[in-house]
């Protein structure tokens, strides 16, 4: 069973000994964490288990803590000593505790892909409404395809958004690094 943990309790207790683990999604983790803490999102933890430190306190982030209590019901039965850090992040941020930030994040492909699709679901529904029944075809095709990607683990849209400049490579501006490897999308 795992027990909650308070952001004063962490502090004090915890802070050295405890691996923190924050449950999020890669794009929410990326603009504000706690420092320290390790993303391993909730849906990809069963396949992480040797990321996790063995013996010692594991301690489950999230925004809330929902999803870190969620998380901890799937590791019970493989850790002992889970503490799930009560209201999250916000109650980190709450107590005027300093996070590491980021400003400039890319949006993860997957997101870029629900509003792309439902982009085009959107419109094409207005359309069909407006204009002409045949804009339905677009969302028989847009369905289609989120079903080809969720059937075949393979999606078109996520490989062309991949593509686009929004998506390139970080950059990396250290000194003594020469012309070619400066060569990216800021």
């Amino acid at each position: 069973m795992s027990l909650f943990i308070r952001v004063p309790e962490l502090r004090k207790q915890a802070a050295g000994q405890a691996q923190l683990i924050d449950v999020r999604s890669p794009s929410e983790f990326a603009p504000r964490h706690i420092p320290g803490a390790v993303n391993i999102p909730m849906d990809q933890i069963e396949a992480r288990l040797d990321d996790l430190r063995p013996g010692g306190s594991l301690v489950l982030i999230c925004q809330s803590g929902k999803r870190a209590r969620m998380t901890a019901g799937l590791l019970e039965p493989c850790r002992r000593e889970i503490l799930v850090l009560e209201g999250g992040t916000n109650a980190w941020v709450q107590e005027g505790l300093p996070t590491v930030t980021s400003v400039k994040t890319r949006w993860s492909l997957e997101r870029q892909v629900r509003l792309g699709a439902g982009l085009l679901v959107l419109v094409g529904a207005v359309l069909a409404f407006t204009v002409n029944a045949n804009w339905l075809f677009l969302l028989a095709f847009v369905g289609l395809g989120l079903t080809f990607a969720g059937v075949t683990d393979v999606c078109p849209m996520a490989e062309i958004l991949e593509r686009m400049p929004w998506n390139g490579q970080a950059c990396c501006k250290a000194p003594g690094r020469n012309e070619e490897a400066s060569k990216c999308v800021e």
